[in-house]
């Protein structure tokens, strides 16, 4: 199959615009020069899953989104992150769990793509950013840092950090707590990949594990590949990404697929959103909170999930 037009679809986090309307508006920017980079590149002719860890490497640069430099802090103040990569036309899943000072998680795990061990944690993570000669990496951000100290006063009141960096220092709602970074491509060959990237949903129990590295929360296929950010635990719950993946596999459309994952997800009481592409260029996305944090490139052009009203559950370009 050869796709003319390459398509990309990024997101940021999900959860409650509460206090934040603002402040997810002025993402848009950020969002909308990362897509563009991104499409770029799949439209110079590069792989699928190079572009991917170009996106996820952006995103993670950005102190605005939870990923990389800006991660949260968990309970003891200090900050580990996770990464998924997955290879949709070969079908090989990789990922680095709870890894602390490095830059860019996403490059552990497409270092491990080729490997015998495709997932690792904690120590093996640092062992294996140590092979790779990667210079170590201080991801924490002023406001985080001051995020953390706010809760702690507090004596941890709160079950999470915030889905994005706050620009002033105020408590941040609970609804609003959601975040992750994922990036999707379908490149000109009509090959997908996808990786997600997170510093996990912050002030967590020591060793807790996200999504973000299991097939709930990144998967891929030759024929759709998905996504997903919010409440971690909710989304393993759903097995999520690879629910809406085998779906599409077999014979659903993935209009239908979102529709029907997430009517499920909304009669559980779940809080997440995806983002999804399909082999035939199908953008998708979808949503039980109130925001979600996304932007997408057809082609023709860009578009983000921004100001979608909040009863909208999905959606297809």
């Amino acid at each position: 199959m050869t796709q003319a037009l390459p398509k990309v679809i990024i997101h940021g986090g999900a959860g409650s615009s509460v206090g934040h309307k603002e402040r997810l508006l002025t993402l848009r920017e950020d969002l909308h020069s990362i897509v563009n980079e991104v499409y770029s590149k799949a439209e110079s002719g590069a792989r699928a899953r190079d572009c991917v860890v170009l996106g996820c490497q952006l995103m993670e640069d950005s102190p605005h989104f939870n990923a990389g430099y800006g991660s949260v802090l968990q309970s003891d103040g200090q900050v580990r992150m996770s990464a998924g990569l997955m290879d949709g036309e070969a079908q090989r899943f990789s990922g680095v769990i709870n890894v602390s000072r490095v830059r860019h998680p996403i490059d552990l795990a497409a270092y491990l793509q080729p490997a015998a061990d495709r997932i690792v944690s904690d120590y093996g993570a640092a062992e294996l950013a140590r092979e790779m000669g990667l210079v170590p990496f201080d991801p924490v951000t002023d406001l985080r840092l001051k995020e953390w100290m706010r809760e702690r006063a507090s004596n941890f009141q709160s079950a999470m950090a915030g889905v994005v960096a706050e620009t002033v220092d105020v408590p941040a709602d609970s609804e609003s707590r959601r975040g992750t970074i994922g990036v999707i491509v379908l490149d000109g060959s009509g090959h997908l990949a996808v990786g997600t990237s997170t510093g996990g949903k912050g002030l967590e129990r020591l060793g807790r594990v996200s999504d973000s590295a299991t097939p709930a929360g990144t998967y891929a296929n030759a024929l759709a590949a998905v996504s997903c950010t919010g409440i971690g635990e909710d989304i393993l719950d759903e097995c999520l990404a690879a629910r809406i993946v085998v779906r599409v596999t077999d014979g659903m459309d993935i209009a239908t697929a979102f529709e029907k994952s997430f009517a499920e997800a909304t009669n559980h009481g779940r809080d997440f959103g995806a983002i999804a592409l399909s082999q035939w260029g199908q953008i998708a996305w979808g949503k039980t909170s109130e925001v979600l944090i996304s932007a997408y490139h057809t082609g023709d052009g860009v578009g983000d999930t921004l100001e979608l009203d909040s009863g909208t559950l999905t959606g297809v370009v």
